[in-house]
């Protein structure tokens, strides 16, 4: 990483505004690009690994193309998703599920569908292997936020600040039956339909098909990009991918409730319910 702050320091200061819930002050130019950017990003992960922390897998950034003009990114990224950053709604909960947002920066809620992999992907899968290899999918909350003030950020600043992620809500999992084909599941995630409200006030509406035309081709774009980013984890089974948010990101605050409604159709698409959460 030729030009800029040596990737130690890049990572030290990734680091201290992760713990501190700081602002970072980024040197001029760095990172210079995604390919190090991504660099940054898998030497943090490593760090928190080898800290005791546990990867549960991935997320899925800016697959919304309505958004791109917005932060100025035009393309997907993505980052890693850590256990001690996934809460999983109970089924049978009364209330609005509940999440702290201590040690986060400028919070904002994007409302996602998330597959869990019941196997990994073949290397350089088709559409209908990666379908064949999931386990569940729901539909969540994802709670990202930056250490860029402002949300003003370049695509590979983005990256290297993991991916914007902060937590991740993953409703009631859907089981993907055996046999489930392919256009079935590409059709039902495409034309999902989500409503989001902030304190009982409709705030955004999406669809499936705004995140690269679907979730599942979110999904496999994900899969295919992961082993083309040099040294890229592989995937696991077991692992969890959320691809990207329906609606803009909204900010969120302590005190506030937000929910969604979600009409959808076929076997598993109708089976996903909407998703309330209050903020602490």
């Amino acid at each position: 990483m030729n030009d800029f702050t040596p990737l130690t320091d890049l990572v030290a200061q990734l680091e201290h505004a992760r713990l501190s819930a700081q602002p970072l002050d980024w040197p001029p130019g760095a990172p210079l690009n995604l390919e190090q950017a991504y660099a940054a990003a898998l030497a943090v992960r490593a760090a928190r690994i080898a800290a005791g922390e546990l990867p549960a897998g991935y997320k899925v950034g800016f697959t919304n193309r309505n958004i791109w003009p917005h932060y100025n990114v035009h393309a997907p990224i993505w980052g890693t998703v850590w256990k001690g950053s996934v809460t999983l709604a109970a089924p049978d909960a009364s209330g609005p599920a509940r999440l702290s947002l201590a040690g986060l920066c400028e919070p904002r809620i994007e409302p996602e569908i998330v597959f869990g992999l019941r196997a990994a992907p073949p290397p350089d899968c088709s559409a209908d292997e990666l379908v064949a290899s999931l386990d569940w999918v729901a539909h969540g909350f994802e709670i990202v936020h930056t250490h860029c003030p402002g949300w003003k950020f370049t695509a590979a600043q983005a990256v290297a600040d993991a991916g914007l992620h902060g937590h991740l809500l993953v409703g009631n999992r859907i089981e993907v039956p055996a046999g489930t084909t392919t256009v079935d599941l590409i059709q039902a995630l495409a034309g999902i339909r989500v409503r989001l409200y902030g304190d009982g006030l409709l705030k955004d509406e999406g669809k499936g098909v705004n995140v690269l035309d679907g979730p599942v081709q979110a999904l496999l774009h994900f899969v295919r990009e992961l082993r083309t980013t040099p040294g890229g984890p592989s995937l696991q089974a077991g692992d969890l991918v959320t691809t990207g948010t329906l609606t803009d990101a909204h900010p969120v605050q302590a005190g506030q409730t937000w929910q969604t409604q979600v009409e959808a159709s076929g076997p598993v698409g109708s089976a996903l319910a909407g998703l309330t959460v209050r903020f602490e």
